[in-house]
Formats: C-alpha cells, sequence, structure tokens
C-alpha cells in the first residue's frame, strides 16, 4: 500500500474496474440499457437531418422546377410586363386557382387547384404521370392532367372527361407528383393540370377572382440568377411580385425542415432523458451494493479518490459500449425514416450513413453516463473503512455536500445548451428545461409524498401482506422515486398527444355538426347572389351568414409609404404589409369568434370623416400600428383614408369566416366585389345534389364541403399523429427499458428479504402477493401523476396556444392508466420467478 500512497497508478485503476466488473457485467449492462434508445434515437435524427440538408442542395432545382420564378395575385402591370418578357432563355406561364370540377361520368363534383400551364415547365425534375407521355401531351389540346386519387375517388379513368368551367376536357393521365408538391398538400388541394390557352373560354377568369401568377424562367448556365433577381428586387416589389431561385428555395427549404429536425430531436432528447433518469438511480442502487467493498479498499488503504475513479471508469466503459450500441441501432433506424416521414416531405430522402451523427450519438452517450452517474457516484468519497461495520448507507451521503450541488447545476446547464442548439433560442431552451424540471419535481414531490403517507397512515391492524406490501414503497433500497418518474414521465407524454389530437379533430367535427354551417360558397359574383339563394331555397338548405369581400391594398401607414422603409430586414413585415392583397368585408357587428382587445367599436361611418377600421391585433403587431394610427387603403383604385378604431382578438381555429382589416358600413357597398355564403346541409346525398346545380348554373363559384375537409384532415392528422407516434414510440420503449432495469435491478435488493420470508415459512403465493401489491401501488399512482400532468399541459395548450374549446374524452387515458399498472406489475412479478424457484439455501450462499 505504500505505493498507492506515492501517486496513483491509473493501470492499477483500470484492472481494478476490470475485475470488479466481471461479477456485475449483467447488472452494469442494464444500468446503460436506458440510454441506448434515446441514442438510437438522436443518431436516427441526426443522420435524417444531414441527409435531408444534403438532398435539399442536390434536388432544390426540381423543386423549383425553374432557375427563376416570378409570382403575384394579380396580372403584371403594363410597365413591368415588358421585362418579364424578355428574361431568361425559356419561358412558361401559370395560373392557379381553387375551383369546381365536375366529373359527368358519376355527376359528381371536387373543389381542386387548377394549374393553366403554358410552355415547357418544368425545366428541371418532371410532372409524373401515368401514363408518362401525358406529361407533355396534355397541352396540345384539350386535355387534363387530374391528381390519382381523385381519380380513384370518383372512379374515372383515362379518356373519361372532366368539366372545368364551361370547357370540357378529356383526361389525358393521372397526375402521381409535381415540382414541390407532397402527398399531404395533394390531399389537402388535388391538381387539375390544363393547358393555359383554354383558360379563358372556361368562364372562370372573371374580375374579383383569386387567381395567382406565375411565371417561370431558365438561364444560360453562365448567367448569376441570384444576383439578377436581386436588381430586379425593387421593382418586382413596387409591382407587388415576388420572386424565387434555386438559392432562395434552397435555404426557405432547409429553414423549414430544420425546424421539423429541431421537434424531432427535442422527441428524441425526451427518451434520452428518461434514460438518463434510469442512469442515475441504476448507478445509486448499484453504488449502495458496493458500499462494504468500497469499505474494505478504503481499509487496505486506497484513497477515497482512487476508489471513486474506480467505479466512474466502470461506467464510463459501459456507457462508451451502450452508446456504440445505439448508435449502430440508430444507424439501422435512419433507413426507415424517409419512409415515416413521405408524404410530409416533397422529395425523396436518401438513407446513406452519417459518421458524424453516429460520433455526435456516441460522444453524446459518454457524456451523458459519466454526467448523470456522477450523482450517486460522488458519495464514494464519503465511505470511510469504519462503513464495513456500519449498515446503514444513508450515513455515507449527506444533502450538503457542495459538489452534489455543482453535478446538480451542471446536469441543468447540460439540458439548457443541449436544447438550445437543438431550438437556437435561449428562451425556448429555458421553458424547455423547467418544463422538464416541473415535470420531474413533480413526480418525485408525488413518490416522496406517497412514502410519507404510507408509513405516516400504515396501521398494525392491516393484513401482514398488505402491511409488508405498502412497507417496501419507503424501506431502504425502494425504488419508488425512479418507477414514478419513468413510468409517469412516459404516460404523460403519450396521454399528451393523444389528447391534442383528439381535440384538434372535435374542433373541426363541432363545425359539421349540428346546426353549424358545414358549407362554404365563395367567389359568387354580385349577379350571382339571387341565384345562388335560390337555389339553396330549393333545396331546402338555411342561409346562415352572406358575406361581401372586397379586395384592397395599403398605400399609406401613418403618411409612410413603402418607398419610405429601410431596406434591411427590419422592416420585412412592413414591406409585406403595402405588398399583400387584404380581403376585408363590412358589417355594424362583430361574431362569436372575435372581440375587442383594444379601442372601441364603430360599426358606421360618418361621412365626410376618416373610416373607423377593425384590425386583429396578430395584424397590428405585424404592421406595427396601435388605435388612432392613420392608414390610407387602395380600394381598386380609389384611396379611403382610415384609422384603426379598435383591436380584436379572433379565433381564427374556427371554421368560419374571419378577416384581418374589417370596415363599417356605409363605405365598401359600391366597391367590386364578391360574396361567401354559408349553409347547412343535412346529408351527403343533398350536398352532391346542391352542389351540383351550382357547378352547372355558376361554374366559377367554389364549394367547400366542411364534410369532406374533415374526412381530409382526419387523414392528415392520421398521417402526423403516425409520425408523433412513431417518434414518441422512442420515449415509450425507453419508459418501459428503464421500467424493467429498475425493476430487475431492484431484484438483487429484494433477494434476501424474499429467501428471509421463505425461510420462516412464507409461501410463493404470499411472497408474489405482497411483490403485486407493491408494484400496483407503483404503477397506479405513477400512471395516475403522468395523466393529470397530461390533462393540465392539454389544457394549457387548448387554452393559450390553440384558443379551443377543452373537452377531452378520458376512454383513451384509462386505457393507458389499465396497460401502466399491467405492465409494471407484471414485470415485477416475473422479477420474482427466478427467487422463488430456488432454494433459499442456494440463494443465500450465492449472494455470500
Amino acid at each position: 500500500m505504500a505505493d498507492l500512497k506515492r501517486g496513483t497508478d491509473i493501470g492499477w485503476l483500470f484492472r481494478m474496474a476490470w475485475r470488479d466488473s466481471r461479477r456485475n457485467r449483467s447488472r452494469l449492462f442494464l444500468f446503460i440499457s436506458s440510454i441506448i434508445l434515446g441514442i438510437a434515437a438522436l443518431v436516427a435524427i441526426y443522420s435524417f437531418g444531414y441527409n435531408l440538408r444534403q438532398d435539399i442542395n442536390d434536388q432544390a432545382a426540381t423543386l423549383v422546377g425553374a432557375d427563376l420564378v416570378i409570382t403575384a395575385n394579380h396580372e403584371a402591370a403594363k410597365d413591368i410586363k415588358p421585362v418579364l418578357d424578355t428574361l431568361g432563355t425559356e419561358r412558361s406561364e401559370e395560373r392557379n386557382f381553387a375551383s369546381m370540377v365536375y366529373f359527368p361520368k358519376g355527376a359528381s363534383t371536387r373543389l381542386v387547384q387548377i394549374r393553366a400551364l403554358q410552355g415547357g415547365f418544368p425545366y428541371y425534375g418532371d410532372i409524373e404521370t401515368n401514363p408518362a407521355a401525358a406529361s407533355q401531351s396534355f397541352k396540345k389540346g384539350k386535355y387534363a392532367l387530374v391528381d390519382g386519387a381523385v381519380m380513384q375517388q370518383f372512379k374515372v379513368k383515362v379518356g373519361d372527361t372532366i368539366k372545368v368551367g364551361k370547357v370540357d376536357f378529356v383526361i389525358a393521365g393521372a397526375l402521381n407528383s409535381a415540382p414541390g408538391q407532397t402527398g399531404l398538400s395533394a390531399g389537402i388541394a388535388p391538381v387539375v393540370y390544363i393547358p393555359m390557352q383554354y383558360l379563358n373560354a372556361t368562364g372562370l377568369v372573371d374580375r374579383g377572382s383569386r387567381i395567382n401568377y406565375s411565371y417561370y424562367y431558365k438561364f444560360d448556365h453562365r448567367t448569376d440568377v441570384d444576383k439578377l433577381a436581386e436588381k430586379l428586387d425593387d421593382r418586382l416589389d413596387k409591382a407587388g411580385m415576388h420572386y424565387e431561385t434555386i438559392e432562395t428555395r434552397k435555404q426557405n427549404t432547409g429553414r423549414a425542415f430544420s425546424d421539423l429536425n429541431k421537434f424531432l430531436s427535442q422527441v428524441g432528447f425526451v427518451a434520452l432523458l428518461l434514460g438518463c433518469i434510469g442512469v442515475a438511480s441504476a448507478t445509486q442502487i448499484y453504488i449502495r451494493e458496493k458500499v462494504q467493498s468500497i469499505a474494505v479498499l478504503r481499509c487496505l488503504g486506497v484513497k477515497a479518490s482512487e476508489a471513486f475513479l474506480i467505479f466512474l471508469i466502470q461506467i464510463a466503459g459501459i456507457g462508451l459500449i451502450g452508446s456504440i450500441v445505439g448508435s449502430i441501432l440508430g444507424a439501422a433506424i435512419q433507413l426507415i425514416l424517409p419512409a415515416v416521414f413521405k408524404d410530409l416531405l416533397p422529395f425523396e430522402v436518401s438513407s446513406s450513413i452519417s459518421w458524424l451523427a453516429i460520433g455526435q450519438g456516441i460522444i453524446l452517450g459518454v457524456i451523458i453516463s459519466v454526467l448523470f452517474a456522477l450523482m450517486p457516484l460522488i458519495s464514494i468519497r464519503n465511505i470511510s473503512p469504519l462503513n464495513t461495520l456500519r449498515s446503514a448507507y444513508e450515513n455515507v451521503s449527506s444533502v450538503r455536500d457542495p459538489l452534489r450541488w455543482l453535478v446538480y447545476l451542471l446536469v441543468i446547464a447540460f439540458l439548457m445548451l443541449f436544447s438550445y442548439l437543438q431550438l437556437n433560442s435561449w428562451m425556448a431552451s429555458m421553458i424547455f428545461t423547467i418544463a422538464i424540471l416541473v415535470a420531474f419535481l413533480i413526480l418525485t414531490l408525488t413518490a416522496l409524498l406517497l412514502m410519507w403517507l404510507i408509513r405516516l397512515l400504515m396501521k398494525g391492524s392491516w393484513s401482514y401482506l398488505v402491511r409488508q406490501g405498502f412497507a417496501n414503497l419507503y424501506r431502504p433500497n425502494n425504488q419508488t422515486v425512479i418507477l414514478m418518474v419513468s413510468i409517469g414521465l412516459s404516460t404523460a407524454f403519450i396521454c399528451l398527444l393523444i389528447f391534442m389530437q383528439s381535440l384538434l379533430i372535435q374542433q373541426v367535427s363541432l363545425s359539421a355538426s349540428g346546426n353549424q354551417p358545414n358549407m362554404i360558397l365563395f367567389d359568387i359574383q354580385t349577379a350571382q347572389e339571387k341565384g345562388v339563394v335560390e337555389l339553396a331555397w330549393q333545396n331546402k338548405l338555411p342561409i346562415i351568414q352572406q358575406v361581401p369581400i372586397v379586395t384592397i391594398h395599403i398605400d399609406k401607414i401613418n403618411g409612410k409609404t413603402a418607398t419610405a422603409l429601410p431596406k434591411d430586414s427590419t422592416a420585412n413585415d412592413m414591406r409585406k404589409a403595402f405588398s399583400y392583397e387584404y380581403r376585408v368585408t363590412y358589417r355594424n357587428f362583430l361574431t362569436a369568434s372575435e372581440k375587442v382587445s383594444e379601442g372601441k367599436w364603430i360599426g358606421e361611418a360618418k361621412e365626410g370623416e376618416a373610416v373607423p377600421v377593425s384590425l386583429d391585433e396578430r395584424l397590428a403587431r405585424r404592421i406595427k400600428v396601435k388605435v388612432n394610427d392613420k392608414i390610407t387603403f387602395n380600394v381598386q383604385g380609389m384611396p379611403v383614408d382610415a384609422y384603426v378604431a379598435n383591436l380584436r382578438k379572433v379565433n381564427w381555429n374556427k371554421v368560419q369566416t374571419n378577416f384581418q382589416v374589417v370596415f363599417p358600413i356605409g363605405v365598401l357597398e359600391q366597391a367590386p366585389q364578391f360574396h361567401v355564403l354559408l349553409t347547412h346541409v343535412p346529408s351527403p346525398a343533398v350536398s352532391a345534389k346542391f352542389q351540383g346545380a351550382v357547378v352547372k348554373a355558376y361554374p366559377n363559384v367554389s364549394i367547400v364541403d366542411l364534410g369532406l375537409v374533415l374526412t381530409v384532415l382526419d387523414q392528415i392528422l392520421d398521417k402526423i399523429g403516425y409520425v408523433i407516434k412513431f417518434m414518441s414510440g422512442f420515449s415509450i420503449a425507453t419508459g418501459i427499458i428503464v421500467l424493467i432495469a429498475s425493476v430487475r435491478i431492484s431484484k438483487y435488493q429484494r433477494i434476501k428479504e424474499s429467501v428471509l420470508l421463505r425461510t420462516i415459512g412464507g409461501s410463493r403465493r404470499q411472497i408474489l402477493t405482497i411483490n403485486a401489491l407493491e408494484y400496483l401501488f407503483l404503477g397506479a399512482l405513477s400512471a395516475l401523476t403522468g395523466i393529470l400532468i397530461a390533462i393540465v399541459g392539454a389544457w394549457l395548450l387548448a387554452k393559450y396556444s390553440f384558443e379551443i374549446p377543452f373537452n377531452i374524452s378520458f376512454v383513451p387515458a384509462i386505457a393507458l392508466f389499465g396497460i401502466s399498472i399491467a405492465l409494471t406489475i407484471a414485470i415485477g412479478l416475473l422479477n420474482s420467478r427466478g427467487v422463488l424457484n430456488r432454494p433459499p439455501l442456494e440463494v443465500l450462499r450465492s449472494d455470500t
């Protein structure tokens, strides 16, 4: 021992760590198995993110379909048209808008996105059709490409006809995909392509029609398209037009899917956090078992720091192995992620292995293993040689140990830093960290309160088996806290997802039930209004609401025009306010979905005075205006001076007509306008009959059937829900592994108790009953606490984020409650079988 006093032999520490681990490797692997799935999830997500960014760079051209795209919601003005006609070596044009189409074969109608195309677009990528030749041949006559899913829905095939407005088109092919289109967007707005030369003949292009104009350009490869677009930016901005290049699409797409990747990383991080709890708790139980061994080493002259390093090396080594296993598993999982996200992405994502992601996973796993094992490991420093004579482990740890608080600070700092790297916002990372800590704190305090109450309330009059089962909840080496946290967090996470998906679907269901409007007709011209109303009455449908809509622009805000704004990014929202086309209404009342948050509601304008208008409070924040500020509107060529009379809080989640700007009556009545009509149809048969009659009489009128919207939304939420459940599955599986590991580890703590009970005559049934009671109570209270946390979280999200009524079904929560209890009891009882199937003497001998 004299050599030990002269300095620490690193090689000897590693040899001791290796020798001591021989007997405990299965338990050590259980400790680290908790983080394997968390590491796997993050490696898979990191690999997916790296591949996604690479594929965005490689496929950006096919997403845009051209070198330069210029878009507007109005036809190009005379002063900008000559400029547009001289750009590029090849040019194409497209008009797209929502419209009803009629299928004569089944006498059915459907709201679709019409794209009238002229030219050779796309220049990169393809419009994929079946047959393939239809992608080009449809431009040569009265032919159309129809979304394949819509063709299946209405049982039409190539060669059948489709009526768009007043023109019949022959279906040339089924549209499978187009540049920038996702499976999700096709479900919301299926696309129908027609040749542009027949657009005017359809009769759908009229004053007030909402049409988007797109101009596609291909350039010689020597042209710097981005520099050219920047030179045109000011002129395009004044003309109310916007541009996009391959480079800007890269940036915008990368930014959009970067947010997706950050969300997925946070989901994976939740799984990893559950594993961290497992590491900390399992290490604590392991060190408790090693008190006697460490005390013996201290008696032989080993320093406290050396004893600490021996077990730190063990944990780090096992952490390294677990991280490697998790990283390999993650690399395998990322091969299937492109299939999971295919409906959310407008392009194919490759599945190549990312060594950078694997390296990050291994490093992160080792850091987490060491960091979260430090909390129990530092107590080794307080184990003295006298502990060979003591049985109480509690004497070796102290809450007042300054190093313990340093470790706590390191853990919180790690959570903050890792969250910041995912979210790129200190505020968001702080909120996330606080939310995690609050959930941990609630579950931990619940566990401690449970132990205190059981100790306080348990009476001697209770049966022996009940007393023994409940006493296990607070005895030394109990697992109450670890199981409460792991089961509770897993339950809370999945339960919250179920609640929110149910609330969102329910919100739309309410719009299609009872006497609520479930059909919206828009783009009704003033001359058509009476005719559409008569058709509704003929079909015995109520007129719930008729809303006039006027298209306007903003010319000045507080006397300043768009040219007076600074050129930097600080004025982006203000600049957009001037180029945006607003669709507003006029009325002298507030609807049920809005309320005045500031100022005074004025429903009627006075002649000769500035017009009092009402603004949505979110729009007011974006364009930096407040009550009494002045705005000059351009109502289709006529300036109207107005001031902000009030700000409204609008519930945009309700499916009804909501507006950013509302005028009082007495101002816009004579302005060019179209109308929206809301009604309620009692059945799909009545809906189909009414839609057919409207489309035949007024082909320009578009109809939104909320029953169909509900079906589409349900499908969309199912797809998104599948993705979320797939990712949350890592958290659930990790929670189960932590549960199994914790209960398996506790098996070694319960062996002596079970053997002693058997030695003094306890039957197999009695021991199983004691264990079942312990796990029943643990599983029930853990799951219940997790569900209560989920209910509170869902209520907060519903009230403050989505602003929807909080009305949830408790059936899924009850099912989850039962599953959690059953799983906890099953794992606990399976652990007991190994002890109960062996003679007491054999167990006692193997333990010595």
